[in-house]
C-alpha cells in the first residue's frame, strides 16, 4: 500500500471516530422521525393533487356526458322538424362528446390507480411511522438509563472526572501517616533509650533508672501486701 493511501485510511479512521463520539443517539433517532414525518407530508401533498385531478376529470367527464346527451336530444328536434342536416350535426357532436368522456374516463381509470396507491402507502408510512415512533422513545429511555448508569459507575470507580483522583490522593494519605506513626514511634524509642531527653526533665540517665526501679520496687511491695490481705480473708 502506498503512503497516500495508508493516509488516507487514516483519516477515514480518524474521521469516522470523530463522528462516532460527536454522534448523539437520541438527536439521530429525532432526525429519523422528523424525516420520516417530512416524507409522510410529501406523501399527502401529492395526494391531495392527484385527488385534485381525478375530480377535476370527473367534472370534465360529467360535462361531455351531458353535451353528448344534450346533442342527442337535439338531433331528435331536428329529425322531428324535418331538419336532417342539423341532426347529422348534432349527431356529429354527440360522437365527439362521447370520445371524449371515452378519453377521460381512461385517464380517470388511471389517475384512481394511483390514488389508491398513493392510499396505501400513506397508511403503510402513516403505521411505519408510528411503530418507529414507540421504538424511538423506548430507545432513548434505554440510553438515557443506560448513560446514567455508565456515569454513576465511572464515578463510584474512580474511572470518571469525579473521582479519579481520589484514589490518589489516599494513597499518599496513607503513605503520610505511615511515615508520622514511624517516625513518633521512632522519637518514642529514643526517649525511653535516654538518647532523647525532655528539656524539662532535669535528672541524668542514671537517676532515671533509679526511679524507675523505686516505683517498680513499690508496686512490686503493694502487690504482695494485696496477695496477703486476700490470703487473710
Amino acid at each position: 500500500m502506498s503512503i497516500l493511501g495508508r493516509v488516507a485510511d487514516l483519516l477515514q479512521a480518524k474521521t469516522h471516530a470523530l463522528l462516532n463520539k460527536l454522534e448523539d443517539p437520541n438527536e439521530t433517532l429525532d432526525l429519523s422521525y422528523e424525516k420520516m414525518i417530512s416524507g409522510l407530508q410529501e406523501t399527502k401533498q401529492h395526494l391531495a393533487e392527484v385527488v385534485t385531478e381525478q375530480k377535476l376529470l370527473e367534472r370534465q367527464m360529467d360535462q361531455a356526458r351531458q353535451e353528448a346527451e344534450q346533442a342527442q336530444d337535439n338531433a331528435r328536434l331536428a329529425i322531428q322538424s324535418s331538419r336532417e342536416d342539423l341532426a347529422r350535426e348534432a349527431l356529429s357532436q354527440r360522437q365527439t362528446a362521447l370520445e371524449k368522456q371515452q378519453t377521460l374516463t381512461k385517464a380517470h381509470d388511471n389517475i384512481t390507480a394511483q390514488v389508491d396507491k398513493l392510499v396505501s402507502y400513506q397508511k403503510t408510512l402513516e403505521s411505519r411511522i408510528e411503530q418507529f415512533r414507540t421504538q424511538k422513545e423506548v430507545m432513548k429511555s434505554s440510553y438515557a438509563a443506560a448513560h446514567a448508569q455508565v456515569k454513576v459507575t465511572e464515578s463510584l470507580t474512580g474511572v470518571g472526572d469525579h473521582l479519579s483522583h481520589v484514589g490518589d490522593t489516599m494513597r499518599r494519605a496513607e503513605d503520610k501517616v505511615a511515615g508520622m506513626q514511624a517516625k513518633a514511634d521512632a522519637m518514642d524509642g529514643l526517649l525511653k533509650a535516654g538518647v532523647l531527653n525532655d528539656p524539662l526533665d532535669r535528672r541524668t540517665s542514671v537517676e532515671k533508672e533509679l526511679d524507675t526501679l523505686r516505683k517498680t520496687s513499690t508496686i512490686d511491695a503493694e502487690l504482695e501486701k494485696l496477695k496477703a490481705e486476700l490470703g487473710k480473708a
